[in-house]
């Protein structure tokens, strides 16, 4: 099971994740979040770990120069677009793996389907598709988590991986899996003490957790 751990603020937990064998850490460029952090600091958690773990930059409704601006400075391997980004601006970024975060509400998945749709029109299909629940206003890390069963019943096997995101804690993150079966997990809020702090005791426990024998890649 590939394990993202999300809004890494700095080295020493980012040396811990990848000492635990995390595959990736998200960095947060998106300022209003809580776990947002600049590129100075990224740049310094980047170079701490490249090549122990994957650098996934996190942005949300910026724009195609200052992601390209952040790729330079930090040195990112993946990009995670978390906000109302087209997939003509996926189509600027050909040499990147991306995941593309979606929110799921009470529309299901229609809007997913529309989106993958046009991308694959663009040659610009995302290297996997995040669900996260949607919560007006936020754009993820609310720790609300999305319907399972309608998630696992909608999510069609034709599109990229699906990485499973939204709520997700040590309690419950087997049981998301077993459900809905998905190529990866991503957590934020779920293994944190308190708001952008992350616990070290949860993180080793939820890596434990997704990753009982019984769940394979």
């Amino acid at each position: 099971m590939w394990i993202k751990i999300c809004g890494i603020r700095d080295i020493a937990t980012a040396c811990f994740l990848a000492d635990l064998g995390v595959d990736a850490i998200g960095l947060n460029f998106y300022a209003p979040s809580p776990r947002s952090v600049t590129r100075e600091m990224a740049a310094e958690i980047a170079k701490a770990v490249r090549g122990r773990i994957t650098l996934v930059g996190l942005f949300v409704n910026h724009s195609v120069e200052e992601v390209q601006q952040t790729i330079s400075e930090v040195g990112l391997d993946m990009l995670q677009f978390h906000g109302d980004e087209p997939p003509e601006f996926l189509a600027a970024f050909p040499d990147f793996r991306i995941v593309r975060a979606f929110r799921m509400g009470a529309e299901g998945l229609t809007s997913v389907a529309d989106y993958l749709r046009r991308a694959r029109q663009l040659n610009a299909l995302p290297w996997a598709c995040l669900i996260d629940a949607a919560t007006p206003g936020q754009f993820g890390g609310t720790g609300t988590t999305v319907n399972w069963q309608d998630l696992a019943a909608n999510f069609h096997g034709g599109w990229p991986p699906l990485i499973l995101a939204g709520g997700l804690t040590p309690c419950n993150v087997e049981a998301a899996i077993d459900a809905t079966h998905p190529w990866g997990v991503d957590v934020a809020s779920g293994v944190e003490s308190s708001p952008a702090v992350k616990d070290r005791d949860l993180i080793t426990d939820f890596v434990a957790a997704a990753r009982h024998p019984s769940h394979t890649i």
